[in-house]
């Protein structure tokens, strides 16, 4: 592990900001999590206590889901707590190893950018129409999508260059 001043200023700098972006995210997506929590709950008693359900929640909750696990994901690209199968870059040789590590990076910033591609042109298609019951543009759906895209591809990215650099500090991808 590096320490913070043996790193290159502009890797620093980079890593300040990207941390940063990603602690933001995090944060966003913990107050979204409690919304959730907060208008299910007055779904909940809107239906059995006041007899009248609040149709507008299932709406809202839609787009809270969609932020909360787009954004998180690419949360989970930077940080390397994604999902992944590391038994075959751990049985073979640090070499091999390296090279699966930039093909999955690779891989990663391109799946980052197509989400980014079709995800701005969702939603910007579907930005004139609105969502029933709260009157919003359509396009909110897919925004998470779009933004989800652009920060895989950023965090991808950052982590090919710190490789490159000779500065990548993901333990199960590099040891």
């Amino acid at each position: 592990m590096h320490d913070a001043s043996d790193l290159p200023p502009a890797i620093r700098r980079m890593t300040t900001t990207l941390d940063t972006i990603a602690w933001v995210c995090r944060i966003l997506t913990g107050i979204a999590l409690v919304v959730l929590t907060v208008i299910f709950g007055w779904l909940v008693f809107g239906r059995y206590v006041l007899n009248a359900t609040p149709t507008w929640v299932e709406q809202v909750a839609l787009l809270l889901v969609m932020f909360i696990a787009f954004i998180g994901a690419a949360v989970g690209v930077y940080e390397n707590t994604h999902l992944s199968v590391s038994i075959l870059r751990s049985a073979v040789p640090t070499r091999v190893r390296i090279i699966f590590v930039v093909l999955t990076d690779l891989i990663m910033a391109g799946f980052g950018l197509l989400m980014l591609w079709y995800g701005a042109q969702l939603t910007i298609f579907k930005w004139g129409s609105l969502i029933p019951l709260i009157q919003l543009p359509e396009g909110l759906r897919s925004l998470p999508l779009t933004i989800s895209g652009g920060l895989i591809l950023l965090f991808s990215v950052s982590h090919l260059i710190r490789l490159y650099l000779g500065v990548d500090e993901r333990r199960d991808s590099i040891e």
